[in-house]
Protein backbone atom coordinates (compact mmCIF):
# COMPACT_ATOMS: atom_id res chain seq x y z
CA UNK A 1 0.00 0.00 0.00
CA UNK A 2 2.48 2.37 0.65
CA UNK A 3 4.89 1.54 -2.20
CA UNK A 4 1.62 2.12 -3.98
CA UNK A 5 1.04 5.38 -2.41
CA UNK A 6 4.97 6.22 -3.22
CA UNK A 7 4.55 5.33 -7.11
CA UNK A 8 1.50 7.40 -7.19
CA UNK A 9 2.79 10.63 -5.79
CA UNK A 10 5.67 10.62 -8.00
CA UNK A 11 3.71 9.83 -10.98
CA UNK A 12 1.60 12.90 -9.91
CA UNK A 13 4.65 14.88 -9.58
CA UNK A 14 6.01 13.84 -12.72
CA UNK A 15 2.12 14.88 -14.51
CA UNK A 16 2.49 18.64 -13.02
CA UNK A 17 6.24 18.83 -14.03
CA UNK A 18 4.87 18.05 -17.25
CA UNK A 19 2.31 20.52 -17.39
CA UNK A 20 4.98 22.89 -15.75
CA UNK A 21 7.21 22.58 -18.88
CA UNK A 22 4.31 22.50 -21.23
CA UNK A 23 2.63 26.02 -19.94
CA UNK A 24 6.84 26.98 -20.01
CA UNK A 25 7.08 26.20 -23.55
CA UNK A 26 4.15 27.54 -24.65
CA UNK A 27 4.97 30.96 -23.00
CA UNK A 28 8.34 30.69 -25.05
CA UNK A 29 6.55 30.17 -28.27
CA UNK A 30 4.02 32.89 -27.29
CA UNK A 31 6.95 35.44 -26.24
CA UNK A 32 8.18 34.76 -29.98
CA UNK A 33 5.10 35.29 -31.31
CA UNK A 34 4.72 38.47 -29.88
CA UNK A 35 8.58 39.29 -30.91
CA UNK A 36 7.46 38.46 -34.41
CA UNK A 37 4.09 40.56 -34.87
CA UNK A 38 6.35 43.12 -33.30
CA UNK A 39 9.06 43.55 -36.19
CA UNK A 40 6.52 42.76 -38.56
CA UNK A 41 4.38 45.60 -37.58
CA UNK A 42 7.77 47.88 -37.33
CA UNK A 43 9.29 46.42 -40.81
CA UNK A 44 5.61 47.50 -42.21
CA UNK A 45 5.86 50.96 -41.11
CA UNK A 46 9.46 51.13 -42.38
CA UNK A 47 8.06 50.07 -45.70
CA UNK A 48 5.07 52.35 -45.62
CA UNK A 49 7.03 55.62 -44.86
CA UNK A 50 9.68 54.91 -47.25
CA UNK A 51 7.25 54.18 -49.83
CA UNK A 52 5.43 57.70 -49.36
CA UNK A 53 8.45 59.53 -48.85
CA UNK A 54 9.31 58.43 -52.41
CA UNK A 55 5.87 59.25 -53.84
CA UNK A 56 6.45 62.63 -52.70
CA UNK A 57 9.88 62.37 -54.55
CA UNK A 58 8.73 63.22 -58.24
CA UNK A 59 12.19 63.72 -59.67
CA UNK A 60 13.36 60.71 -58.09
CA UNK A 61 10.24 58.37 -58.57
CA UNK A 62 10.08 59.52 -62.50
CA UNK A 63 13.93 58.24 -62.96
CA UNK A 64 12.90 54.73 -60.92
CA UNK A 65 10.37 54.11 -63.62
CA UNK A 66 13.02 55.20 -66.21
CA UNK A 67 16.25 53.20 -64.93
CA UNK A 68 17.20 52.36 -62.01
CA UNK A 69 20.64 54.49 -61.37
CA UNK A 70 22.86 53.90 -58.70
CA UNK A 71 21.67 57.88 -57.49
CA UNK A 72 17.87 56.37 -56.82
CA UNK A 73 19.23 53.13 -55.14
CA UNK A 74 21.19 55.41 -52.92
CA UNK A 75 18.27 57.23 -51.93
CA UNK A 76 15.84 54.25 -51.24
CA UNK A 77 18.56 53.01 -49.03
CA UNK A 78 19.18 55.97 -47.06
CA UNK A 79 15.38 56.11 -46.34
CA UNK A 80 15.05 53.09 -45.32
CA UNK A 81 18.29 53.50 -43.19
CA UNK A 82 16.82 56.59 -41.29
CA UNK A 83 13.20 54.90 -40.94
CA UNK A 84 15.01 51.66 -39.52
CA UNK A 85 16.82 53.51 -37.07
CA UNK A 86 13.76 55.40 -35.53
CA UNK A 87 12.30 52.25 -34.89
CA UNK A 88 15.49 50.35 -33.74
CA UNK A 89 15.66 47.80 -36.84
CA UNK A 90 18.97 46.39 -36.71
CA UNK A 91 19.82 43.83 -39.05
CA UNK A 92 20.93 43.10 -42.65
CA UNK A 93 18.36 43.86 -45.16
CA UNK A 94 17.41 43.89 -49.31
CA UNK A 95 15.03 45.74 -50.76
CA UNK A 96 13.32 44.92 -54.53
CA UNK A 97 12.41 47.36 -56.85
CA UNK A 98 9.79 46.24 -59.63
CA UNK A 99 9.37 49.50 -62.22
CA UNK A 100 6.08 48.67 -63.79
CA UNK A 101 7.56 48.57 -67.54
CA UNK A 102 10.15 46.21 -66.33
CA UNK A 103 10.53 43.37 -68.50
CA UNK A 104 12.87 41.03 -66.55
CA UNK A 105 12.86 39.75 -63.00
CA UNK A 106 12.53 41.60 -59.81
CA UNK A 107 15.54 43.05 -58.94
CA UNK A 108 17.06 42.42 -55.41
CA UNK A 109 19.57 45.33 -53.95
CA UNK A 110 21.76 45.34 -50.57
CA UNK A 111 23.18 47.88 -48.60
CA UNK A 112 25.52 48.69 -50.76
CA UNK A 113 24.72 50.05 -53.50
CA UNK A 114 27.48 49.72 -55.47
CA UNK A 115 27.07 45.83 -55.61
CA UNK A 116 25.25 44.28 -58.26
CA UNK A 117 21.30 43.63 -57.91
CA UNK A 118 21.13 39.41 -56.50
CA UNK A 119 18.25 37.07 -57.39
CA UNK A 120 15.37 36.81 -53.92
CA UNK A 121 16.00 34.00 -51.76
CA UNK A 122 13.56 31.70 -51.50
CA UNK A 123 11.49 31.47 -47.83
CA UNK A 124 13.20 35.16 -46.55
CA UNK A 125 11.53 37.44 -44.53
CA UNK A 126 9.82 40.07 -46.59
CA UNK A 127 7.35 43.15 -46.90
CA UNK A 128 5.78 44.13 -50.25
CA UNK A 129 4.04 47.67 -50.79
CA UNK A 130 2.51 48.88 -54.09
CA UNK A 131 4.43 52.73 -55.26
CA UNK A 132 1.60 54.73 -56.62
CA UNK A 133 2.50 57.25 -59.43
CA UNK A 134 2.44 61.03 -57.84
CA UNK A 135 -0.55 62.77 -58.32
CA UNK A 136 0.87 64.48 -61.75
CA UNK A 137 2.42 61.11 -62.76
CA UNK A 138 0.75 58.69 -65.61
CA UNK A 139 2.96 56.28 -65.14
CA UNK A 140 1.94 51.93 -64.21
CA UNK A 141 3.36 52.02 -60.55
CA UNK A 142 6.06 50.29 -58.53
CA UNK A 143 6.39 47.72 -56.14
CA UNK A 144 9.02 48.40 -53.32
CA UNK A 145 9.96 44.89 -51.37
CA UNK A 146 12.04 45.15 -48.16
CA UNK A 147 13.30 41.44 -47.40
CA UNK A 148 15.53 40.70 -43.95
CA UNK A 149 17.55 37.06 -44.50
CA UNK A 150 18.05 36.81 -41.02
CA UNK A 151 14.57 37.52 -39.42
CA UNK A 152 14.37 34.27 -37.30
CA UNK A 153 17.65 34.93 -35.94
CA UNK A 154 17.37 38.67 -34.94
CA UNK A 155 13.99 37.60 -33.46
CA UNK A 156 15.80 35.03 -30.81
CA UNK A 157 18.04 37.14 -29.98
CA UNK A 158 15.37 40.11 -28.86
CA UNK A 159 14.13 37.66 -26.69
CA UNK A 160 17.48 37.11 -25.31
CA UNK A 161 17.67 36.37 -21.71
CA UNK A 162 14.02 35.79 -21.09
CA UNK A 163 14.37 32.73 -23.72
CA UNK A 164 18.15 31.71 -22.70
CA UNK A 165 16.88 31.52 -18.43
CA UNK A 166 13.55 29.98 -19.77
CA UNK A 167 15.75 27.02 -21.51
CA UNK A 168 18.31 26.81 -18.35
CA UNK A 169 15.73 26.39 -15.96
CA UNK A 170 13.70 23.85 -17.67
CA UNK A 171 16.85 22.23 -17.99
CA UNK A 172 17.62 22.06 -14.01
CA UNK A 173 14.12 21.30 -13.46
CA UNK A 174 14.12 18.40 -14.94
CA UNK A 175 17.52 17.02 -13.63
CA UNK A 176 16.73 18.08 -10.50
CA UNK A 177 12.98 16.24 -10.57
CA UNK A 178 15.31 13.21 -12.15
CA UNK A 179 17.99 13.44 -9.62
CA UNK A 180 14.97 13.57 -6.48
CA UNK A 181 12.86 10.58 -7.78
CA UNK A 182 15.92 8.54 -8.43
CA UNK A 183 17.26 9.46 -4.77
CA UNK A 184 13.18 8.86 -3.62
CA UNK A 185 13.48 4.98 -4.81
CA UNK A 186 16.72 4.39 -3.87
CA UNK A 187 15.63 5.82 0.21
CA UNK A 188 12.97 3.72 -0.23
CA UNK A 189 14.72 0.69 -1.57
CA UNK A 190 17.14 0.92 1.64
CA UNK A 191 14.23 1.69 3.75
CA UNK A 192 12.64 -1.59 2.82
CA UNK A 193 16.19 -3.66 2.96
CA UNK A 194 16.39 -2.17 6.44
CA UNK A 195 12.99 -3.21 7.53
CA UNK A 196 13.55 -6.66 5.83
CA UNK A 197 16.90 -6.76 7.91
CA UNK A 198 15.43 -5.23 11.34
CA UNK A 199 12.86 -8.25 11.14
CA UNK A 200 15.32 -11.34 9.87
CA UNK A 201 17.51 -10.12 12.64
CA UNK A 202 14.39 -10.30 15.21
CA UNK A 203 13.86 -13.83 14.29
CA UNK A 204 17.96 -14.40 14.16
CA UNK A 205 18.12 -13.29 17.79
CA UNK A 206 15.04 -15.01 18.95
CA UNK A 207 16.30 -18.54 18.05
CA UNK A 208 19.60 -18.48 20.40
CA UNK A 209 17.98 -16.25 22.95
CA UNK A 210 14.79 -18.70 23.22
CA UNK A 211 17.15 -21.90 23.29
CA UNK A 212 19.01 -20.56 26.02
CA UNK A 213 15.85 -19.71 28.05
CA UNK A 214 14.79 -22.93 27.39
CA UNK A 215 18.17 -24.87 29.19
CA UNK A 216 18.03 -21.90 32.06
CA UNK A 217 14.38 -23.79 32.84
CA UNK A 218 15.20 -27.22 32.31
CA UNK A 219 18.14 -27.01 34.74
CA UNK A 220 16.23 -24.75 37.60
CA UNK A 221 13.07 -26.98 36.91
CA UNK A 222 14.44 -30.13 38.21
CA UNK A 223 16.38 -29.21 41.20
CA UNK A 224 17.37 -32.73 41.83
CA UNK A 225 19.65 -33.16 38.94
CA UNK A 226 22.48 -34.82 39.15
CA UNK A 227 23.61 -36.28 35.87
CA UNK A 228 26.85 -34.41 35.41
CA UNK A 229 26.55 -35.17 32.03
CA UNK A 230 22.98 -33.39 31.61
CA UNK A 231 23.97 -30.30 33.21
CA UNK A 232 26.82 -30.16 30.97
CA UNK A 233 24.51 -30.79 28.09
CA UNK A 234 22.17 -27.60 28.65
CA UNK A 235 25.61 -25.48 29.73
CA UNK A 236 26.99 -26.21 26.19
CA UNK A 237 23.76 -25.11 24.83
CA UNK A 238 23.63 -22.28 26.68
CA UNK A 239 27.37 -21.27 25.81
CA UNK A 240 26.54 -22.65 22.26
CA UNK A 241 23.44 -20.21 21.37
CA UNK A 242 25.54 -17.30 23.47
CA UNK A 243 28.51 -17.78 20.67
CA UNK A 244 25.96 -17.29 18.26
CA UNK A 245 24.66 -14.22 19.48
CA UNK A 246 27.98 -13.02 19.99
CA UNK A 247 28.46 -13.70 16.27
CA UNK A 248 25.58 -12.18 15.11
CA UNK A 249 26.36 -8.83 17.28
CA UNK A 250 30.16 -8.57 16.01
CA UNK A 251 28.99 -8.99 12.31
CA UNK A 252 26.66 -6.34 12.85
CA UNK A 253 28.75 -4.07 14.43
CA UNK A 254 32.31 -4.66 12.44
CA UNK A 255 30.31 -4.00 8.83
CA UNK A 256 28.85 -0.89 10.34
CA UNK A 257 32.63 -0.10 11.79
CA UNK A 258 33.97 -0.87 8.42
CA UNK A 259 31.64 1.54 6.44
CA UNK A 260 32.42 4.31 8.64
CA UNK A 261 35.78 3.64 8.63
CA UNK A 262 36.07 3.34 12.19
CA UNK A 263 37.98 -0.04 12.64
CA UNK A 264 42.04 0.80 11.73
CA UNK A 265 43.44 -2.63 9.68
CA UNK A 266 46.13 -4.45 11.74
CA UNK A 267 48.48 -5.28 8.53
CA UNK A 268 51.14 -7.92 9.03
CA UNK A 269 52.95 -10.18 6.75
CA UNK A 270 51.43 -13.62 6.80
CA UNK A 271 51.14 -16.53 4.44
CA UNK A 272 47.37 -17.30 3.00
CA UNK A 273 47.95 -20.93 2.95
CA UNK A 274 48.60 -21.18 5.98
CA UNK A 275 45.42 -18.66 6.57
CA UNK A 276 42.98 -20.83 4.63
CA UNK A 277 43.94 -24.18 6.63
CA UNK A 278 43.63 -22.21 10.05
CA UNK A 279 40.17 -20.97 8.73
CA UNK A 280 38.92 -24.93 7.81
CA UNK A 281 39.52 -25.90 11.62
CA UNK A 282 37.08 -23.11 13.12
CA UNK A 283 34.39 -24.54 10.77
CA UNK A 284 35.12 -28.23 10.25
CA UNK A 285 32.50 -29.45 13.14
CA UNK A 286 29.85 -27.52 10.60
CA UNK A 287 31.17 -29.52 7.76
CA UNK A 288 31.66 -32.79 9.55
CA UNK A 289 27.91 -32.79 11.13
CA UNK A 290 26.79 -32.62 7.53
CA UNK A 291 28.84 -35.49 6.22
CA UNK A 292 31.01 -32.90 4.04
CA UNK A 293 34.26 -32.61 2.59
CA UNK A 294 37.14 -30.38 1.92
CA UNK A 295 39.86 -30.49 -0.83
CA UNK A 296 42.51 -28.36 -0.73
CA UNK A 297 44.84 -27.19 -3.98
CA UNK A 298 47.07 -24.57 -2.12
CA UNK A 299 49.57 -24.50 -5.19
CA UNK A 300 50.59 -20.73 -4.47
CA UNK A 301 54.10 -20.95 -4.18
CA UNK A 302 54.14 -17.18 -3.39
CA UNK A 303 50.93 -16.75 -0.68
CA UNK A 304 52.57 -13.91 1.29
CA UNK A 305 49.96 -10.90 1.94
CA UNK A 306 50.12 -8.05 3.62
CA UNK A 307 47.11 -7.32 5.26
CA UNK A 308 44.93 -7.77 8.64
CA UNK A 309 45.01 -11.77 9.39
CA UNK A 310 41.97 -11.72 11.95
CA UNK A 311 39.50 -9.79 8.93
CA UNK A 312 41.08 -11.78 6.47
CA UNK A 313 40.02 -15.50 8.85
CA UNK A 314 36.62 -13.89 9.16
CA UNK A 315 36.17 -13.78 5.59
CA UNK A 316 37.25 -16.73 4.65
CA UNK A 317 35.00 -17.77 7.18
CA UNK A 318 32.31 -16.31 5.75
CA UNK A 319 32.71 -17.64 2.00
CA UNK A 320 33.47 -21.35 3.70
CA UNK A 321 30.17 -20.85 6.11
CA UNK A 322 27.74 -20.41 3.11
CA UNK A 323 29.44 -23.01 1.13
CA UNK A 324 27.85 -25.18 3.82
CA UNK A 325 24.67 -23.25 4.46
CA UNK A 326 23.93 -23.42 0.63
CA UNK A 327 24.48 -27.17 0.23
CA UNK A 328 21.56 -28.75 0.81
CA UNK A 329 23.00 -32.38 1.14
CA UNK A 330 26.81 -32.84 2.13
CA UNK A 331 29.02 -30.64 1.43
CA UNK A 332 31.78 -30.74 -1.66
CA UNK A 333 34.03 -27.42 -1.08
CA UNK A 334 37.04 -27.13 -2.80
CA UNK A 335 39.64 -24.31 -2.20
CA UNK A 336 42.75 -23.65 -4.64
CA UNK A 337 45.49 -21.05 -4.52
CA UNK A 338 48.27 -20.02 -7.21
CA UNK A 339 49.80 -16.85 -8.24
CA UNK A 340 49.45 -15.09 -11.73
CA UNK A 341 51.05 -11.43 -12.94
CA UNK A 342 51.96 -10.71 -9.50
CA UNK A 343 48.69 -11.40 -7.43
CA UNK A 344 47.73 -14.20 -5.70
CA UNK A 345 44.26 -16.04 -6.69
CA UNK A 346 42.22 -17.25 -4.36
CA UNK A 347 39.45 -20.10 -5.41
CA UNK A 348 36.47 -21.05 -3.14
CA UNK A 349 33.86 -23.57 -4.64
CA UNK A 350 30.96 -25.51 -3.61
CA UNK A 351 28.20 -27.83 -5.52
CA UNK A 352 25.32 -26.19 -3.64
CA UNK A 353 22.40 -24.80 -5.18
CA UNK A 354 24.06 -21.71 -6.88
CA UNK A 355 23.00 -18.47 -7.61
CA UNK A 356 21.17 -17.29 -10.43
CA UNK A 357 22.28 -15.00 -12.96
CA UNK A 358 19.61 -12.14 -12.56
CA UNK A 359 20.95 -12.02 -8.59
CA UNK A 360 24.90 -11.87 -9.07
CA UNK A 361 25.07 -8.23 -9.37
CA UNK A 362 23.42 -7.86 -5.94
CA UNK A 363 25.14 -10.19 -3.80
CA UNK A 364 27.79 -8.02 -2.65
CA UNK A 365 24.91 -5.70 -1.29
CA UNK A 366 23.86 -4.87 2.27
CA UNK A 367 21.07 -6.56 3.66
CA UNK A 368 20.56 -8.66 0.34
CA UNK A 369 20.04 -11.97 0.54
CA UNK A 370 19.56 -14.72 -2.53
CA UNK A 371 16.00 -16.15 -3.06
CA UNK A 372 16.78 -20.14 -1.92
CA UNK A 373 13.72 -21.55 -3.51
CA UNK A 374 12.67 -24.46 -1.42
CA UNK A 375 15.30 -24.21 0.93
CA UNK A 376 14.08 -22.50 4.55
CA UNK A 377 16.94 -23.23 6.98
CA UNK A 378 19.59 -20.94 5.72
CA UNK A 379 19.91 -18.05 8.38
CA UNK A 380 21.49 -14.88 8.06
CA UNK A 381 21.69 -10.93 7.57
CA UNK A 382 22.89 -10.27 4.07
CA UNK A 383 25.85 -8.78 5.71
CA UNK A 384 28.24 -11.66 4.84
CA UNK A 385 29.36 -10.75 1.37
CA UNK A 386 29.26 -7.32 1.54
CA UNK A 387 32.38 -7.86 4.51
CA UNK A 388 34.10 -9.98 2.54
CA UNK A 389 33.85 -7.59 0.06
CA UNK A 390 34.51 -4.79 1.70
CA UNK A 391 37.62 -6.37 3.20
CA UNK A 392 39.00 -7.36 -0.36
CA UNK A 393 38.71 -3.89 -1.17
CA UNK A 394 40.42 -1.89 1.65
CA UNK A 395 43.50 -4.28 1.17
CA UNK A 396 43.70 -3.17 -2.85
CA UNK A 397 41.80 -6.61 -4.37
CA UNK A 398 39.16 -7.65 -5.88
CA UNK A 399 36.72 -10.34 -5.63
CA UNK A 400 33.98 -11.79 -8.40
CA UNK A 401 31.46 -15.07 -8.20
CA UNK A 402 30.88 -17.70 -10.66
CA UNK A 403 27.94 -19.20 -11.11
CA UNK A 404 25.75 -22.09 -12.49
CA UNK A 405 23.44 -20.57 -14.80
CA UNK A 406 19.83 -22.17 -14.21
CA UNK A 407 18.71 -22.25 -18.02
CA UNK A 408 21.72 -23.74 -18.91
CA UNK A 409 21.95 -26.58 -16.10
CA UNK A 410 17.79 -26.44 -15.25
CA UNK A 411 18.04 -30.29 -14.65
CA UNK A 412 20.84 -30.24 -12.05
CA UNK A 413 19.98 -29.87 -7.99
CA UNK A 414 23.13 -28.64 -7.66
CA UNK A 415 24.49 -25.80 -9.77
CA UNK A 416 27.45 -24.89 -7.63
CA UNK A 417 29.03 -21.22 -7.12
CA UNK A 418 32.18 -20.17 -6.97
CA UNK A 419 33.85 -16.91 -5.35
CA UNK A 420 37.54 -15.77 -6.74
CA UNK A 421 39.49 -13.19 -4.52
CA UNK A 422 43.00 -11.58 -6.42
CA UNK A 423 45.40 -10.08 -4.01
CA UNK A 424 48.30 -8.28 -4.19
CA UNK A 425 51.74 -10.07 -3.45
CA UNK A 426 52.94 -9.37 -0.22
Amino acid sequence: MKLNRTYFLIGLSSLALIIVLAIQVNWILDTAQIKEELFNERATIVLTKTAEALAKDTVTYRNMEMCMGVNERRKIDSLFNHYMKMYNIRIDYFFEVKPGQHAGPPLLYNSNITSAPVQSSVGAGSYQTCLKDPPSGNGNGMDLKLVFPDKEQYILEEMGIPFISSVLLIVVVIVLFWRTTASLIKEKEISEHTTDFLNNMTHEFKTPLTNIGLAGKMILKDSNIKQEDKVKHYSGIILEENEKLRLQVEQVLSMTALERGEIPLHKTEFDFNELIRDSLKCISVQIENKQGKTELNLDAANALISGDRTHFTNAICNLIDNAVKYSPEKPEITIHTFNREGELIIQISDKGIGIDKEHQKYVFEKFFRVPTGNVHNVKGFGLGLAYVKKIVELHGGSIVIQSGSASALASLDNRGTTFIIALPNG
